[in-house]
């Protein structure tokens, strides 16, 4: 008989907020302004959800506002929603890795420019020989949590957790079940240094490195 645990289903979960100015990407938006901080998340989350619709796993969308984003035209129509819910950031994480289909899942943002399949198969990969995983950046946070899912979560995850701070990814790992992996390390976009980081490393906003660079 087939052990139950090779059925199940990879699920990676990517937090996407509606695109409107003011909403999104305030940290960036006081550099550049919300209209230009929007329209940068749009183009670049909508990069990654082409990048990273797989066939390995399962992909969802956790969407912000909750019933603007489950009816928003702006996200691929195929891919599955669920709402993010109320609360703070570790809430709602905690509340989407504890909601879905057992087995093991990994969360991750939408502002990740560098995140590519690649990074998502050696992050399930780790799961795979680790109860939790977390994918480091360069500032102290993160850009992805997963849980095996082989047991039920701690009830304290991600509480009193430093969020949009140096301290988000040690203050997290006491609250994940260990030993807790780390992933490759990769950097999302908070400011308008880090879009200059991005382009002096030839990144574009939208994608990949520039295939032409030398």
């Amino acid at each position: 008989m087939t052990p139950k645990r090779a059925r199940w289903r990879r699920q990676l979960i990517v937090m996407v907020k509606e695109p409107r100015p003011g909403r999104v990407k305030t940290r960036l938006a006081a550099d550049i302004g919300p209209i230009a901080a929007a329209h940068w998340f749009r183009r670049e989350a909508r990069a990654l959800l082409r990048r990273l619709d797989d066939p390995r796993w399962s992909l969802t969308l956790a969407v912000s506002p909750d019933a603007e984003g489950c009816a928003s035209r702006i996200w691929p129509a195929h891919l599955p929603r669920v709402p993010q819910g109320p609360g703070d950031l570790g809430q709602r994480m905690a509340r989407l890795l504890r909601s879905a289909p057992a087995g093991p899942v990994l969360i991750v943002g939408a502002d990740i420019p560098a995140l590519s399949p690649p990074h998502i198969a050696r992050a399930f990969a780790l799961l795979g020989r680790a109860p939790a995983i977390l994918g480091p950046a360069s500032d102290g946070g993160y850009w992805g949590i997963g849980l095996s899912r082989t047991s039920t979560p701690p009830s304290g995850l991600l509480q009193n957790v430093r969020w949009s701070t140096e301290h988000a990814l040690a203050d997290t790992q006491p609250t994940l079940p260990h030993p807790v992996a780390l992933a490759d390390t990769l950097d999302d976009i908070d400011t308008a240094a880090d879009l200059h980081l991005l382009w002096a490393k030839n990144i574009p906003a939208g994608g990949m490195p520039n295939r032409s660079a030398k």
